[in-house]
């Protein structure tokens, strides 16, 4: 069959994506590294960056590059705003209606290649003329729908439009854990044998070449050696601010000290946890470094003395199983979900009680035993999933749809 990826569109294929940039990263990569032995023919469309050497070349894997004259073919929504705005992305609604053009231009391509399949990394559905694969992250605008960030701006509903049209006329649905099959079954009524099951995979980083040269870390952003880690953009249902009660009880109640340190890109949450920090007068304790390079991130990941990803949204994250990879113990919120994706790999607390997190937070601090013994569980969950075990089990469902699309034209 020939398969077509679309990935990376106009703005969204960067880094301060977080956690989507690293899937489709990974999982393209993976797919590069095993062209050999593809029994399919894959054409990735991007309009993001170039993934690959200009002179390298593949048997089964076309890269097209439709953003090469994308601008000389855009309507007049990219004439009619400067390009500075354009960079800023201040407007979403300027950036909604390029995206959307994006697609409709990505899509035109796809239709006209004689296209079998169609495999998206997201929950977005370019056509539903030609067969597609989704894959879905979580539904929690269906159990969570009090949060601004799915609740505001019209979100809730273009969300609900999105998943109730797309994932019900979807070929197959895949998902990282049981509990996300579950929810799909149970909220938009998707046939089980359609939804498929896939662990998200371990971000394969190479810890020798994160913390080679990178000792200079705590001199490059002036923050203490021991600090808890929280890469999270700043988003209501992060939770940095059950995360700061947990920081000021451990001071306030067992004389613990320890700092933490904020990554991510502000989401329009950023300046209430900023006043949190200073009516808990914890100023001298919590650093906000924003959006940070991917090799300084994976170095902040290596010397942090845990990660605390206490966000409210599950059931798959990728920050924890970054975290395995680089030998970084993991306490994370206890959602549904968790304990399926994350094992006994990591301390599992209730998100929303700053006791239990500070509690956790101190048995790892007083108990070095422990810790060292969470940072090898995460190592061999790290070694469980990976992208090329992602890609080769995505050919078997693929292999499984083949003697059904053989049963009509392009």
């Amino acid at each position: 069959m020939r398969i077509a990826i679309p990935f990376g569109s106009t703005f969204s294929m960067s880094p301060e994506r977080g956690g989507g940039y690293t899937f489709e990263n990974e999982l393209i990569q993976a797919l590069l590294n095993l062209d050999s032995e593809l029994t399919h023919s894959f054409r990735l469309y991007s309009f993001g960056q170039d993934i690959v050497e200009k002179d390298q070349k593949f048997r089964n894997i076309e890269i097209i590059n439709p953003h090469l004259n994308f601008i000389e073919k855009a309507p007049s929504i990219i004439t009619r705003y400067s390009s500075a705005l354009l960079k800023k992305l201040a407007n979403p609604d300027i950036q909604y209606q390029v995206e959307s053009w994006a697609a409709k231009y990505i899509r035109d391509f796809i239709s006209r290649d004689g296209t079998d399949l169609v495999w998206s990394f997201t929950p977005n559905c370019l056509t539903s003329k030609i067969p597609y694969v989704l894959t879905i992250w979580d539904l929690q605008h269906r159990l969570q729908p009090y949060f601004p960030e799915v609740n505001s701006r019209r979100e809730w509903a273009t969300r609900e439009h999105m998943f109730s049209s797309a994932l019900r006329r979807a070929t197959y649905v895949i998902t990282g854990t049981q509990r996300g099959k579950t929810e799909i079954e149970r909220f938009y009524q998707i046939a089980p044998e359609r939804i498929k099951i896939l662990s998200f995979p371990t971000p394969q980083i190479s810890i020798k070449s994160v913390t080679k040269g990178f000792s200079n870390i705590f001199v490059k952003y002036n923050i203490p050696k021991d600090y808890i880690f929280y890469p999270a953009q700043f988003w209501p249902h992060k939770n940095h601010i059950g995360l700061l009660l947990a920081i000021k009880l451990l001071r306030d109640k067992f004389d613990i000290h320890l700092s933490a340190v904020f990554v991510g890109s502000d989401k329009g949450n950023e300046n209430h946890v900023r006043n949190t920090v200073k009516q808990l007068g914890l100023e001298q304790q919590v650093y906000f470094l924003g959006f940070v390079p991917r090799n300084d991130l994976y170095a902040l990941y290596y010397f942090a003395f845990a990660l605390t990803f206490v966000s409210f949204f599950g059931p798959d994250n990728l920050p924890p199983l970054e975290a395995f990879a680089l030998g970084c113990p993991v306490i994370a919120a206890n959602v549904p979900g968790a304990q399926e994706q994350l094992g006994n790999a990591a301390l599992l607390v209730n998100p929303d009680n700053e006791e239990e997190i500070a509690l956790s937070i101190k048995s790892l601090y007083e108990n070095p035993d422990m810790r060292k013994v969470l940072i090898e569980k995460g190592k061999e969950r790290a070694s469980l999933y990976n992208g090329e075990g992602y890609i080769r089990k995505m050919i078997e469902i693929m292999d499984e749809f083949e003697s059904i699309r053989r049963c009509w034209d392009r």
